[in-house]
């Protein structure tokens, strides 16, 4: 018998609340997804790259999850508050039927178990099959076809799915079972008396609104205009500006809505308007509190979900982004037995436009005083690009006023350049002449053909930050205005040298194995005769020919020539470490905050379905004094529909503002790796959008479900009727 109450009960919540047992499900396959996010085959392909990031990854990965767990318990405790509240009379004649307190108490938790139970086998099983998606997914989104899809079934984020979350439940039923507890019979029966509504004065509602306005107008512009001159201390400000803004507009809300009730009154006999209005400030007046919070989460889930959805997107771009990466494998080791291992059998069906780099510092001309004196002169070429910086910064780099900069796009061309070559330019890295030119060969631009007294001037882009690999515009104006006049900029050992203009610049190496910002190509000889020997390196480049690139992929090739290069034993670094390390930058950066971004959006959207609908059973009186006043069911579904409506617009409109501030702070401090910065509004818009949708089928699931209240009304002759 006890047990066949327990289910009865249980089915009817879950019908009753089917919202909020279908958020339970989403909140359990969330946890699933991310507490198995290692099982997954993007994270056991950057493990052999970003080990030690990996695992911190995963570590904060169950910070959020314990995060989230404590969010969605206050979601559980107030969800069942109302759920309780509801049923007190219904409790009330179970204790005057003879049911013992205690016994009440265990039958909630068992009702709590069995809805648990269900929401645990639902969410782990979606949780699942979403996981399985989301690993295929990125894999192919990532080209990861080098890796066979594996089913995984992660044992242990199951296991703490389940513990967290059956914790969280029985946790929060514990609670509101021990205030049940020591209610009486007669508070029961009698049900929780709806709270009064306290709309407050008109005066200091317009003051609310006022402050609020005020509160928000300086968060906007610290976020907009200031955020980055105090850094953490200037966000802390704007967040806490932001929400107490927020919370004292929607606080001075409920008295201007009495106000557009009472405007309406003249029309009155047209519709409900005036009740639908008086209904909705009651709404706002009594939970002003809930709503600002609600419109918080939405701001903030906006600004997740975008920023989240635009490294994903942007990530297409950069990290396939061959244009500067030349190279497929750079092998290091003594040129013989280096090359005749990559001429070998094994290895030739892998091999294409197989180079020797030759990198090493010049070397000094003599030391006096302690000082090095370089054998380059590069004054001439100094004055030329501090005459074509911009006037302030020239203005700074010669009072001395500039000590330290960063080198970035956003910086003048000029001022990146005085910046390496002030670095480099005395003892500068050297390239012969016959390295660079098996790297133009292999894009196929022709040799440099440079005579004894010319060389050509290389920047890194993997580090110097370029518009354009085969033109610096102001670097080879100087350059071409230089050769007109017959000017040299450059001498070595008192040698002029011409400079050559407009060289295409790739990536020396396939990763990081030489890290230089800028060299001098020079003629072999010239190399020979200025190197110093002891910082002479070389390396085998080489590529994965395209043939089989065509026929395999790229990954698949790479993976198997990085296999056969550790048998050999050879020190070597590919492009698999380069593309591995901004594949941990994508999934480290949009994981989480994806993650973050659908939980508040979930919670959001749930505490106003939940606020709606509690308020609907509190009022449900009403609905009924109407009908027996002759409104028709079409009328106050009509005016329900209105309730839904402004309840979800009021926090959404206010999110949207504050949702569309945070974007641009987010572009300009956050959001700076993302390259195509022209679609990078327009991908936030969209989700921003998304965000919206998703919130309108929230509100249309608490209109229907309201319909179905309206529909169950029926009207007895009752004294207590409001």
């Amino acid at each position: 018998m006890f047990s066949r109450l327990v289910l009865r009960n249980a089915r009817r919540s879950r019908n009753e609340n089917l919202i909020y047992f279908a958020t339970l499900i989403t909140a359990v396959a969330s946890f699933y997804i991310i507490l198995s996010l290692g099982k997954q085959d993007v994270i056991f392909f950057l493990r052999e790259f970003e080990s030690h990031a990996i695992d911190n990854l995963l570590t904060e990965m169950r910070v959020v999850y314990a995060f989230a767990l404590f969010l969605l318990f206050f979601l559980i405790l107030f969800a069942n508050r109302y759920q309780l509240n509801r049923r007190s009379k219904e409790f009330g004649l179970y204790l005057m039927l003879g049911m013992r307190k205690e016994r009440l108490v265990v039958q909630l938790l068992a009702e709590g178990l069995v809805t648990s139970v269900l929401a645990l086998a639902g969410g782990l099983l979606i949780g699942g099959f979403l996981a399985e998606i989301i690993s295929l997914a990125v894999s192919k989104w990532v080209g990861q076809g080098i890796i066979g899809h594996r089913f995984s079934l992660s044992a242990s984020a199951m296991f703490f799915t389940v513990i967290g979350f059956l914790f969280i439940q029985f946790l929060a039923l514990a609670m509101l079972g021990g205030k049940l507890f020591q209610q009486e019979v007669y508070q029961l029966l009698n049900e929780q008396m709806d709270k009064k509504t306290d709309v407050g004065h008109v005066k200091g509602n317009v003051l609310h609104i006022a402050a609020g306005c005020l509160l928000l107008g300086g968060a906007y512009w610290i976020a907009l205009r200031h955020l980055a001159d105090f850094a953490g201390l200037l966000v802390f400000a704007a967040v806490a500006l932001g929400s107490m803004g927020t919370l004292l507009m929607m606080r001075g809300a409920a008295k201007l809505l009495g106000l557009l009730a009472g405007l309406s009154e003249r029309n009155a006999t047209k519709g409900l308007r005036t009740f639908t209005l008086r209904q909705f400030q009651e709404n706002i007046a009594n939970r002003s509190a809930s709503v600002a919070v609600t419109s918080i989460l939405i701001a903030l889930s906006m600004m997740l979900i975008a920023n989240g959805a635009s490294t994903l997107l942007s990530a297409g771009s950069h990290l396939y982004n061959r244009d500067a990466s030349l190279y497929d494998f750079t092998v290091n080791g003594a040129h013989p037995e280096a090359e005749k291992f990559l001429t070998s059998a094994a290895m030739a069906p892998y091999v294409e436009d197989l180079n020797l780099l030759e990198v090493g510092r010049m070397k000094a001309a003599s030391q006096e005083e302690g000082a090095l004196v370089s054998f380059v002169d590069w004054s001439k070429l100094r004055e030329q690009l501090i005459m074509a910086l911009p006037d302030k910064d020239r203005e700074q780099w010669l009072s001395g006023e500039m000590q330290g900069y960063t080198i970035s796009l956003e910086n003048p061309e000029a001022l990146n350049l005085l910046g390496i070559l002030e670095l480099d330019a005395r003892t500068p890295y050297l390239i012969p002449e016959s390295s660079y030119n098996g790297l133009l060969e292999a894009i196929g631009r022709p040799p440099l053909s440079l005579h004894a007294d010319e060389m050509a001037l290389y920047f890194n882009p993997d580090f110097v930050p370029m518009d354009n690999l085969d033109r610096m515009p102001v670097l080879d104006r100087i350059l071409e205005q230089a050769a007109n006049e017959g000017q040299r900029l450059i001498s070595i050992h008192g040698q002029a040298i011409d400079l050559r203009p407009s060289v295409p610049r790739r990536g020396l190496v396939a990763d990081r194995s030489v890290e230089i910002y800028s060299a001098f190509i020079v003629p072999d000889s010239m190399f020979e005769q200025f190197v110093n020997k002891e910082t002479y390196m070389s390396y085998w480049n080489f590529r994965i020919p395209q043939k089989l690139q065509e026929q395999q992929g790229l990954m698949q090739p790479m993976m198997e020539a990085r296999d056969i290069l550790q048998s050999a034993g050879f020190r070597f670094e590919s492009y698999l470490q380069n593309f591995g390390r901004k594949l941990f930058y994508v999934v480290a950066g949009s994981y989480t905050v994806l993650y973050l971004g659908f939980l508040f959006l979930i919670m959001a959207c749930t505490v106003l379905a939940l606020q709606f609908l509690t308020q609907m059973k509190q009022t449900r009186k009403r609905y009924l004094t109407l009908t027996m006043l002759g409104a028709k069911r079409e009328q106050m579904k009509k005016s329900m529909r209105r309730q839904v409506l402004w309840t979800f617009l009021l926090p959404l409109s206010l999110a949207c503002v504050s949702g569309a501030v945070g974007i641009k702070t987010m572009a300009s401090y956050v959001m700076n790796h993302i390259e195509n910065k022209a679609l990078l509004y327009p991908v936030a818009c969209a989700f921003a959008c998304m965000v919206v949708g998703i919130m309108a089928i929230y509100g249309a699931a608490v209109a229907r479900t309201a319909d179905c209240e309206i529909e169950q009304l029926r009207w007895k002759p009752d004294p207590d009727i409001e």
